[in-house]
């Protein structure tokens, strides 16, 4: 599947949730449609984050708050079927159980339904539609329940194992000025990552890549590089772009000092730049053309 999330408006966020960021939560909440026919499921609290304990598919508290992963290790032929697949799980199991069922749209799975991967539910189906609230995180701590003032510490195992889990987070955050740009710092070095949505408009919906769609936003990455604008910051370098889950991310290397406060107003800036190219229908200037040329060959291969 292509485009796993298409469908979503929050669909870039996602994304980023599911490839670049390390930690990171957002609240969701059931369809309307779902709680129509569920409303046994009305107060069960959601919450959609990164990766998980032992990278399971979901867990339900003692509570019965329902933590959902995005990443995992065995990933199926549709992610958001997957994610889709778990929450379902989730919603049946009793509280205090891990999910740990394999992908729902695994091949040999999906083979042995009738209307292949359109018969499972997704995402869209089983959300409500209001864009996610995303919170980065500098570490793991989310996995764990709220603290109460007569609870025992944590055993020396999980302690260490959240510690290790903690040890691996590069720091990361996301600009506020603009949709799924994250700002990041792995080792010395500091980026900016930014999934960006297709035009408005495009694509009608569907799960694929419309061909239209991308060849617009890159028209539009080149009009901006040739303005001298494809900037988010100074200092800052655009390196090339990488595609995930059908969407295009373009990166830019940052001064050494640069935090993301400072990637803000050259986001923003930025951000309606694309918009103002993004309404010109006139035809690339032969400048443009071989500025685009530079633009699409910097295609990064690593993450």
């Amino acid at each position: 599947m292509l485009r796993p999330f298409a469908g979503r408006a929050d669909e870039p966020d996602l994304v980023a949730l599911r490839e670049l960021v390390p930690s990171a939560t957002a609240p969701v909440t059931l369809h309307p449609d779902h709680l129509a026919k569920h409303p046994e499921h009305a107060d069960r609290k959601i919450i959609i984050g990164t990766m998980l304990p032992q990278a399971a598919p979901a867990l339900v508290r003692d509570t019965g708050e329902i933590l959902l992963a995005t990443q995992t290790l065995t990933p199926g032929l549709d992610a958001s079927a997957d994610i889709a697949g778990a929450l379902l799980a989730a919603l049946a199991a009793e509280p205090g159980n891990v999910v740990a069922d394999g992908p729902v749209s695994a091949l040999g799975a999906v083979e042995r339904l009738p209307q292949g991967l359109a018969g499972l539910p997704r995402l869209v189906d089983l959300l409500d539609p209001a864009p996610l609230k995303v919170t980065v995180h500098p570490g793991f701590g989310w996995w764990l329940p709220p603290a109460e003032d007569d609870s025992p510490g944590l055993s020396g195992e999980v302690q260490a194992s959240l510690e290790r889990a903690n040890a691996t987070v590069v720091p990361t955050a996301r600009l506020s000025s603009v949709e799924a740009a994250y700002w990041t710092q792995p080792g010395d070095k500091r980026h900016l990552r930014w999934v960006l949505p297709f035009p408005a408009g495009k694509d009608g919906g569907t799960d694929l890549v419309g061909a239209g769609a991308e060849e617009e936003l890159l028209d539009a990455l080149a009009r901006v590089a040739t303005a001298g604008a494809l900037t988010v910051g100074e200092g800052s370098r655009f390196v090339g772009s990488f595609r995930a889950d059908g969407l295009v991310v373009p990166v830019w290397d940052l001064a050494p000092d640069a935090d993301a406060d400072s990637c803000e107003e050259p986001a923003a800036a930025l951000r309606a730049a694309l918009d103002e190219v993004l309404a010109d229908r006139r035809p690339l200037t032969s400048e443009e053309r071989r500025v685009r040329a530079g633009v699409v060959g910097r295609t990064l291969t690593l993450r």
